[in-house]
């Protein structure tokens, strides 16, 4: 269900804005894309688990407060990591 050191190393280095970074919201909105993605493939066979469940609605939650305040902040890469990613919206 979680990601591999290597892969966030990579959406890492994908997403980052500069050179070390690993705060920016883009970086987290794209390891939180990742984790809801694995974990909602894990919900479709595992329809019961209701912890699992809780989990994937607080990522979800706070991603969407990621997104906001990106939007808020900077509308252009708002919608630039919502094209990249895929986001609907």
């Amino acid at each position: 269900m979680s990601i591999t050191a290597e892969r966030k190393q990579a959406l890492i280095t994908e997403y980052a804005t500069k050179q070390g970074d690993t705060g920016s919201p883009e970086v987290q909105v794209a390891i939180l894309t990742e984790r809801i993605t694995n974990l909602s493939e894990h919900m479709q066979a595992h329809k019961g688990d209701v912890h699992s469940r809780r989990g994937l609605l607080k990522m979800v939650a706070q991603r969407r407060k990621l997104l906001d305040y990106l939007k808020k902040v900077e509308e252009p890469r708002y919608q630039d990591l919502i094209k990249r990613l895929g986001i609907r919206r």
